[in-house]
């Protein structure tokens, strides 16, 4: 008889044993797409408030953790970005942001440094269509197979090749790019 694994909506050690496995992922996914460590450290919990929420709906047989988990925090990014065109960058700035502790802005000013070229990528990849862009973000910047970014994207296999090829073609004489296009990042 197969045991059932835990539930991480209902068991805190599964839920804190999730966590310690992909935070560092999850960390680094927003660092190479937001510079503002306060913003990088707010969207991580919220990521993991929002699997908490939504673990339920995790199906093993689509697709391994790390893909649902960016797609979860695809979502949060997303949620995040309508919420800041909505405000003034003065009132980004100011308003209801929570004190780092000085070890905790010195790790994510490192992060989101290391992740500069990254950031750079995504500048020159800013003209593409979305769904194609999106899908050169995880497969080449973040490292996802092609069927785990299908399943973190919510497409087919063959869709998925398809967006990966237009975006890789579209990008192969952009200097900026090529680097990232054709090998990856790390």
């Amino acid at each position: 008889m197969r045991r059932k694994q835990p539930d991480i909506a209902t068991d805190p050690d599964a839920f804190e044993a999730f966590y310690r496995r992909h935070v560092d992922a999850i960390t680094s996914f927003l660092a190479r797409r937001i510079d503002d460590p306060h913003t990088v450290a707010d969207l991580v919990a919220e990521v993991f408030v929002a699997v908490l929420d939504s673990a339920h709906t995790y199906r093993p047989g689509r697709g391994s953790e790390i893909a649902w988990l960016y797609g979860v925090a695809r979502n949060r990014l997303s949620a995040e970005r309508r919420r800041a065109f909505k405000e003034t960058r003065l009132a980004d700035r100011v308003g209801g942001r929570r004190q780092l502790a000085p070890d905790d802005m010195t790790e994510l000013v490192e992060r989101i440094d290391a992740e500069n070229l990254a950031r750079g990528a995504f500048q020159a990849m800013a003209g593409l269509p979305d769904g194609d862009r999106a899908m050169l973000e995880l497969v080449v910047i973040d490292q996802l197979t092609i069927g785990e970014a299908a399943t973190a994207l919510g497409i087919r296999q063959g869709a998925a090749r398809a967006r990966l090829h237009r975006a890789r073609h579209a990008l192969r004489d952009v200097p900026e790019t090529a680097p990232f296009v054709m090998e990856g990042i790390r």
